[in-house]
């Protein structure tokens, strides 16, 4: 973590309610590794587990699963993990998209960046994405358990943290709808 990337430790902290989406036309509840991971993670970090489920690779499920989510006040955050690349069954960035209101073009670069030094230029077949719906955080991770601890440990656990400074994605969080809001 460089000098200006830091905990203040003056900040309480606060639980962010996380639901996790595995997209998998194989996966089940008994072999979902990367889910798995990104529940410990969360949970290790002192988050919530909000929602869990698996669905297969089909853009109006994976979506309308996200939708549904978006529109659950038990839910702030959604990460899915799966169907991130490039083959014809790959469409959770594609049903992703269909949700957004707004797209954090910076998270598919940093984890990029992130990847780049953990398996080289084979980070270039990745097209992890993060946006903004309904006042909800989602991030679409590739199916890896690798890529979801490096997105977990190097940006998310940072990110998700009211403490990090200078800025993180929970401080802004109550002013992500105020666009809804009646003036």
């Amino acid at each position: 973590m460089s000098s200006a990337s830091r905990i203040d430790e003056t900040r309480e902290f606060i639980v962010v309610r996380i639901a996790v989406l595995t997209v998998s036309d194989t996966r089940t509840s008994d072999d979902d590794r990367s889910g798995d991971t990104l529940v410990a993670r969360l949970e290790a970090a002192g988050h919530q587990l909000a929602a869990r489920s698996i669905v297969k690779d089909d853009r109006t499920e994976i979506a309308n699963i996200l939708r549904a989510w978006c529109d659950d006040e038990a839910v702030d955050v959604i990460i899915s993990t799966g169907g991130t690349g490039l083959t014809g069954r790959d469409v959770t960035v594609e049903a992703h998209r269909d949700v957004y209101e707004k797209e954090i073009d910076a998270f598919g670069t940093v984890f990029t960046h992130v990847s780049m030094a953990k398996i080289g230029t084979s980070a270039v077949q990745s097209r992890a994405t993060g946006g903004v719906a309904n006042g909800t955080y989602l991030f679409a991770l590739p199916g890896s358990t690798g890529a979801c601890k490096d997105a977990w440990d190097e940006i998310l656990v940072k990110q998700l943290d009211y403490r990090h400074r200078p800025c993180n994605f929970v401080e802004i969080m109550p002013r992500l709808d105020e666009h809804k809001r009646r003036k």
